[in-house]
């Protein structure tokens, strides 16, 4: 007994780096706990199961996921095909897998008996920071695998010829959805942190996990509605949108706040702010230290917003003109009654801008001046280099959403919502999934993603015209997208336009918003800030964060204009607050909400921005 000890204890330290507590964290200690709970998370599997199914037995819900399921295998079907129809190609194909899977066991055959790596060792990956992706044998290997095995597909697609733009496009993002849905770290088995963690608590997490999951479809009528926040740590009006302000006018389409002064002279012209109503618009108002809002206010604007209304089947028929009309039109229509006043300062933010671009067009051939200097932030009035989101825009998949569009009146706000976060799936849907499904956790309370969450439906007309106008047939840029009648030409606004841009944005890329710079028939001055399509525009002065680049050469390409401007630290607020004031300064005392022709109808944030989905 004592040789056979000794023989094992003698193999065990043979093992170069072999040690056996290691090993602890991943063996059960306790079966009886394991089996109990693992029956009661698949119980808890099953709710969630009911939960999608009753609405669809009922007929509330209808199997949409099957449409964007069909076009990505008849997508990627068509990268196969190429590779395929040539033996030799498959070949050449299959032999680069299996020679890096060949190089990869070497390795992990290497590092077992203390040698060099065969080959070099595959990119790093913050999904896998964890220790033991790289010490534990088994989960290193799997990494590996996966890295390897993910880069290879994304190269097929690369490398498949005969592929028209669009097609490849859409494949390069199939793939890299596909890639992270079945990363290793996004399952129990595969992932060591989350196997440890299921062993240490007997499976208690995965029962916690799966009443979530069954919570969170219930939450999403049907649909998964995954909780990135605590959602019972915000209100609206309370916690968040608590600017000072009025709600001043309003119609079908819109509210329109104006908020209350804090310093005794203003700029004599007022301020409108458009934002998207894709999301809602107190993003510029999360709270006082993030608002744009206040900071405007402080600065001395008079601030007016357009909060637009959640629509429902009575908003079918609301087109982009009525959008224009009923919405920034009223809006200046407000200005004049709360104010007197006929020059305006506006804002357009995302799709808000869009609009405000084409309004803009719109009024330059009617004769209307009001709006002075306009400024837009990410916003893409030429959709050429438009993103990841022209991947669900194409003709047959705007068939089918305006299809699903014309049974309701309006698209649902939550697969909107879901096409936003598939564009940075590995962070915003499935470390997400993990912390709420595997590993049972409540999410913190996070204001920007609880906004994020506070999704919007858009109306069946207006968001046709906006799919096909913009993202399929890019009718603004070419001069042939039509409001009232009227062909509009972005070439007939001559007043300034401050084009603000954000480096890392994946909704309006850099290089699309620069692009369309070139589109107006007056001076605009273009500015790029650090981060992405919500930080990089909500980055106020005091945090010191990002910076942002200016002055580069306009002529040229975008990589030129970035190559030759120069970069300011801190927030671009600032810069853009002295560029207004440089093309009117004059003040005026401040202005109470509402002046005195129109009475306020409620307090500020409103009532419209409360309406949930």
């Amino acid at each position: 007994m004592a040789d056979t000890e000794t023989r094992e204890a003698g193999s065990e330290q043979s093992i170069p780096g072999f040690d056996p507590a290691r090993f602890e964290p991943f063996l059960v200690k306790n079966p009886e706990a394991m089996s109990v709970n693992i029956a009661r998370s698949l119980e808890n599997l099953g709710k969630a199961a009911t939960e999608w199914l009753q609405p669809r037995e009922r007929g509330e819900k209808k199997n949409a996921e099957l449409e964007p399921l069909t076009d990505l295998v008849a997508t990627l079907s068509k990268v196969v095909e190429y590779w395929v129809a040539d033996p030799q190609r498959t070949i050449e194909a299959q032999t680069q897998l299996m020679g890096s899977f060949f190089g990869i066991w070497m390795n992990s055959v290497n590092k077992a008996a203390g040698k060099p790596a065969a080959m070099p060792e595959t990119r790093s990956d913050k999904r896998f920071a964890a220790q033991d992706w790289n010490e534990a044998p088994f989960f290193d290997f799997l990494r590996q695998i996966y890295l390897v095995t993910s880069d290879w597909a994304e190269k097929l697609v690369t490398e498949a010829q005969g592929l028209d733009p669009h097609t490849r496009h859409k494949a390069q993002f199939y793939v890299r959805q596909v890639t992270s849905a079945l990363s290793p770290s996004n399952f129990v088995l595969t992932n060591p942190e989350l196997y440890k963690e299921t062993v240490a608590k007997s499976g208690a997490n995965l029962v916690e996990g799966m009443k979530k999951l069954a919570e969170d479809i219930k939450a999403g009528r049907g649909d998964l509605r995954i909780r990135q926040t605590d959602m019972s740590k915000f209100k609206v009006g309370e916690n968040l949108a608590v600017t000072p302000g009025k709600v001043v006018a309003e119609n079908d389409v819109c509210q329109v706040i104006q908020y209350e002064p804090s310093t005794p002279d203003v700029l004599k012209r007022p301020l409108l702010i458009v934002p998207p109503w894709i999301n809602k618009f107190y993003v510029l108002d999360l709270n006082p230290q993030k608002s744009f809002i206040k900071w405007c206010v402080d600065q001395g604007h008079t601030v007016f917003v357009i909060s637009w209304v959640n629509p429902d089947e009575r908003h079918a028929d609301k087109s982009w003109e009525d959008y224009a009309r009923e919405g920034i039109g009223f809006g200046l229509d407000t200005i004049t009654k709360a104010t007197g006043e006929k020059e305006v300062n506006a804002i357009g933010y995302c799709v808000g801008g869009t609009l405000l671009a084409a309004t803009l067009a719109l009024h330059a051939q009617e004769g209307d001046k009001r709006i002075r200097s306009a400024t837009l932030f990410t916003t893409q009035v030429d959709f050429t280099h438009a993103g990841d989101l022209k991947v669900f825009a194409d003709e047959g998949q705007i068939r089918a959403i305006e299809k699903s569009m014309s049974e309701d009146g309006y698209l649902e706000g939550s697969k909107m919502a879901m096409a936003f976060n598939m564009l940075r799936a590995q962070e915003l849907i499935w470390p997400y999934f993990v912390n709420a499904y595997l590993k049972g956790q409540d999410p913190t309370p996070f204001d920007l993603l609880y906004w994020n969450a506070d999704s919007t439906r858009m109306p069946a007309a207006n968001h046709s015209f906006y799919l096909r106008n913009c993202y399929l047939e890019n009718n603004l840029s070419k001069g042939q997208m039509e409001l009232a009648g009227k062909r509009l030409d972005l070439k007939d606004i001559k007043i300034p336009i401050y084009n603000l841009a954000t480096r890392e944005d994946h909704i309006a890329p850099a290089k699309s918003v620069f692009v369309g710079s070139k589109l107006f028939g007056g001076p605009v001055t273009y500015i790029m800030s650090g981060s992405g399509h919500i930080a990089g525009v909500v980055n106020p002065p005091d945090k010191k964060k990002y910076g942002f680049w200016h002055d580069g050469p306009v002529d040229g390409t975008f990589e030129h204009w970035a190559e030759g401007a120069e970069m300011s630290e801190g927030s671009w607020w600032p810069h853009w607050h002295a560029w207004v004031e440089s093309e009117a300064d004059r003040k005026v005392p401040a202005r109470k909400p509402g002046g005195n022709k129109l009475n306020p109808i409620e307090e500020a944030p409103g009532s419209y921005v409360k309406v949930r989905v």
